[in-house]
């Protein structure tokens, strides 16, 4: 039987009892906490007046010199009041309240220094994970993230000096694991006396857990959530018993200012009154929602359930079991319709207020943590987490009864007369088709899609160390995988001069592979024997002025060689078609090696889609959307980057990768006294651009070549543009990851930025007069930003949109630059990386729809009635789906969008 909370109300405390105001003091026994809660008394500072209620000193400064307050950013009464009863109630000698839960935070984190090791919960709150990936970044601090539910697990992280921190949660958000704070306070400081032991309690708050007295050096707690209780103030609380550390955090806080106002220091004292009270309200409730859920088969995770897997701990190092919990449906679509469909129920990010909240915690207050870091952590798609209040249980139950029966996730049984979890319908037929999908996978057409990519700031300054930023544009390469019967393999370069050609499979030079073993990856190197094998025969009657196709083709065959397994050499068409402007720098040859690679591995068997019920990612939008397990895009990526270095050389990794992982990334290349690699812009907002292709070819080595002979003539001036650049850089990266600046200032921020890093480029001599056109044609009478993209320089104009840029401008503008014979192209920047059309029939929701005929072609090859061989191979999927390849092949290009998103689900990076 799940313990009741009641059961530890009652329990004493060995907490400081207020000295009564009687001239007969007399030994007290300690007040229970709910007495300690609502009782305020500092012995040090009575009010003059006899007020039962603390004065708000709403006073910025104090007269006097040498008294005891000054400045209030240094000390206030008021707060100076709430601080001891914090203290009072939190087993702690000194208590420091601020802002906010993440200022307090903010606060404790500026204990470190460079090179210092922080041993973090793998399952904390977003917020938390920001701010540690920001301090990893810039403060050169290293954060190691462990499972800490099992303290055995931080010992390989623990150094005996370079750990100085450990920070946990218990019960952790959202997932409400339990972690053993007593056992790690002391496995810890056996290793590493140095390190501070922090938790953050907000979850549970003082009343049911006190980690002081389990070994913690330093507890913090937004107090925005239960310390307050009504959601209408933000504060932090900082608390500790080490004289050093109260010194420290003091020091910061009255340095920062960011310490608490004298109202809403009276507006928090006021809620903690309460806190016992309200809680013990909760958790009752909490209680009785968590067992009406788990007897309905959910799974749910709350401490205060038998089956959780730390109940034990977790009765050993706190006094209940709070007002949070978490569950899981096993359908995110069937999440987001439970979650909409509640009425008393509020959907909000936060907790700890005396109203009942529901949220999706990936799409809500764990958004900022990208979808493989949560799903490599556990954290569910699918996962609701519910806040409980104060309100009535009766009607709480009955919100989420009636949620739960509009969203479809119970019914009820007539036989049983009660209540059920729907079974899964699609449980029996997803099972069948995964067997046909690992059964005859090569009879199925797989159609995939990868973005391009534009550079946003750094290009040329690249090449010499200095960082760029780059996003994928919804600008997109399509292939499509076609199953042929007659032993051959085709491809179909639409965009390269509508190239047509095949092969006989067993024709190919297969004593030159080196094949990819089942589970293994593709060395780091490309197989220098396998490409000059298929040049000499496969590729040998394609002559010079083929190039481009030649290329391509390599590329593709490279692929399909190396991936497959043994014997087995499926027949099959590839077709690829792209909305992208070929040869415009705009990643047009990553994302035709992301569809090959994404395409060629599907049908070689080498990628295993996720199992319905797929997330709810749905073909109207690329924004923000995840599905496809991290492992895919990784080996996708790899094998994208293996045919870039066929089509270019020596690329350097970032055009696939953008195109794989969507968003947008900052690319540092290694060797300038700069740590090199790539990093993801977490949080990047869809921006809206204009693409101008000037249609002047680049030479990227001669480009590159000048700017090298310009900073050895003169290395300053170079260098102090370099320098430049890369401080731009910089600042694009923070302002486009920073989720609190307002889109205003973010717009206003990138306009700038973007002037001032095209006038460095013409100042290196990489710009044209083409690209100078296009920009006074966007600027006067617009009044837009544009600059150079392309690593080369490119042949291409980005120009910035701003939100409340009129259509009809937008429109003028853009037929402006079709008459001067440019070719412009309106999209959106940081969207979706890698796509697959779903193969599931529960997510296509139609077949292909006739199109009208292309105006953008001459006759297609083959033509628009497929041979027969490719014929046979539809007929093998009739019933299931139409066949794609014809309508693909005979789309307008402008169509192809719209089209492909209308075939059903697309499963997106």
């Amino acid at each position: 039987m799940a313990p009741n909370p009641h059961d530890f109300k009652d329990r004493l405390h060995d907490l400081p009892t207020p000295e009564p105001e009687s001239p007969f003091p007399r030994a007290r026994k300690p007040y229970r906490f709910s007495t300690l809660c609502a009782t305020v008394e500092n012995p040090d500072m009575k009010d003059q007046y006899g007020s039962s209620s603390v004065p708000i000193y709403q006073t910025a400064t104090f007269k006097g010199v040498g008294n005891e307050y000054d400045y209030t950013r240094s000390g206030n009464p008021t707060r100076t009041h709430l601080q001891h009863h914090l203290a009072k109630i939190s087993s702690a000698s000194h208590a420091f309240t601020v802002s906010s839960g993440m200022a307090a935070l903010d606060v404790i984190l500026r204990i470190l220094k460079p090179g210092d090791e922080v041993i973090a919960g793998d399952d904390l709150y977003g917020g938390t994970n920001r701010l540690l990936t920001y301090i990893r970044k810039h403060v050169g601090v290293v954060v190691h993230h462990v499972d800490t539910t099992n303290p055995e697990n931080l010992h390989d992280y623990i150094h005996p000096t370079k750990t100085a921190m450990v920070l946990l949660e218990s019960p952790t958000n959202p997932l409400l694991k339990i972690v053993d704070l007593a056992t790690i306070s002391k496995d810890v400081k056996e290793i590493a006396p140095g390190a501070v032991i922090v938790v953050d309690n907000t979850m549970m708050s003082p009343y049911l857990q006190r980690p002081l007295e389990h070994g913690a050096d330093i507890v913090y707690d937004s107090a925005t959530k239960y310390l307050s209780g009504h959601h209408d103030l933000m504060a932090g609380v900082v608390t500790c018993n080490r004289d050093d550390i109260a010194q420290q955090i003091a020091f910061t806080i009255n340095s920062v200012g960011n310490a608490l106002t004298p109202i809403d220091s009276f507006l928090l004292l006021r809620g903690i009154k309460t806190l016992a009270l309200r809680m013990d309200r909760q958790q009752q409730t909490t209680q009785l929602v968590a067992e009406y859920l788990w007897n309905l088969g959910f799974h749910v995770n709350y401490p205060g359930l038998p089956d959780h897997p730390q109940r034990e701990v977790h009765l050993r190092i706190a006094d209940g079991n709070g007002a949070v919990l978490s569950f899981e449906t096993g359908n995110k679509e069937l999440s987001e319709k439970i979650v909409a469909a509640t009425r008393l129920w509020g959907i909000s990010v936060s907790f700890g207020c005396v109203n009942s909240l529901i949220s999706m915690p990936c799409v809500m207050s764990h958004a900022s943590i990208d979808a493989a870091t949560r799903a490599a952590r556990g954290l569910p798609e699918d996962l609701i987490r519910l806040c409980v209040g104060i309100e009535d249980p009766t009607d709480l139950l009955d919100d989420l009864e009636h949620a739960l029966l509009d969203a479809g996730a119970i019914e009820l049984n007539a036989a049983q007369n009660k209540l059920v979890r729907v079974p899964d319908p699609d449980a029996l037929s997803r099972a069948v088709h995964d067997l046909d999908l690992n059964g005859d996978q090569e009879q199925l057409e797989w159609f995939v899609s990868a973005p391009g990519k534009v550079i946003l700031f750094g290009e040329h300054a690249v090449v010499h160390g200095v960082t760029a930023v780059a996003a994928s544009v919804d600008l997109r390469c399509y292939g499509l995988t076609t199953p042929r019967t007659d032993n051959k393999l085709s491809v179909h370069f639409s965009d390269i001069d509508n190239f047509y050609h095949e092969w006989d499979i067993q024709n190919l030079p297969w004593d030159s592979v080196t094949p990819i073993p089942v589970g293994g990856t593709h060395p780091e190197e490309l197989d220098q024997r396998l490409v000059e094998a298929i040049t000499s025969t496969a590729l040998a009657e394609l002559g010079e002025d083929k190039k481009a196709a030649r290329a391509a083709s390599l590329a593709f065959l490279y692929l399909y060689m190396a991936l497959a397994k043994g014997d087995r050499r499926p027949a099959l068409n590839f077709t690829a078609r792209s909305t992208l402007p070929v040869g415009a720098g705009l990643g047009s040859s990553a994302s035709f090696s992301t569809c090959a690679a994404a395409a060629l591995s599907l049908v070689h068997r080498r990628l295993t889609l996720p199992a319905l019920p797929a997330p709810n990612v749905t073909h109207t939008s690329h924004q923000g959307r995840r599905a496809l397990p991290h492992n895919i895009a990784e080996d996708v990526n790899r094998l994208a980057f293996m045919a870039e270095k066929i089509l270019h050389g020596n690329p350097s990794g970032v055009d696939n990768s953008v195109s794989v992982f969507g968003g947008a990334l900052a690319y540092t290349r290694a060797g300038f006294g700069r740590d090199g690699g790539m990093e993801g812009i977490q949080g990047f907002k869809s921006l809206k651009f204009l693409l101008t292709n000037s249609k002047v070819p680049r030479d990227t080595k001669k480009l590159v070549a000048g700017v090298g002979e310009k900073k050895a003539n003169e290395p300053e001036l170079v260098n102090g543009i370099l320098k430049s650049i890369q401080s731009i850089s910089d600042e694009a990266r923070r302002a486009l990851a920073d989720p609190e600046l307002p889109r205003d200032a973010l717009l206003s921020a990138l306009n700038a930025l973007i002037e001032e890093n095209h006038d460095h480029l013409v100042t290196l001599g990489v710009s044209h007069p083409a690209l100078e056109t296009i920009r006074e044609k966007t600027k006067s009478p617009f009044g837009l930003s544009t600059k150079l993209t392309g690593a080369g320089g490119g042949g291409c104009a980005v120009t910035l949109i701003p939100d409340d840029f009129k259509d009809e401008d937008l429109q003028s503008l853009i037929d402006e630059l079709i008459r001067q014979d440019y070719q412009p192209y309106l999209t959106s920047v940081g969207g979706s990386g890698l796509g697959i059309l779903s193969p599931y029939p529960e997510h296509r929701t139609r077949g292909s729809d006739p199109l009208p005929p292309r105006q953008d072609v001459g006759q297609v090859t083959p033509p628009e009635t497929p041979n027969p061989e490719i014929a046979e191979g539809y007929e093998k999927q009739a019933g299931v789906f139409d066949p794609l390849r014809p309508p693909f092949e005979t789309a307008a290009t402008t169509d192809l969008p719209g089209w492909t998103a209308g075939l059903g689900r697309w499963l997106y990076v």
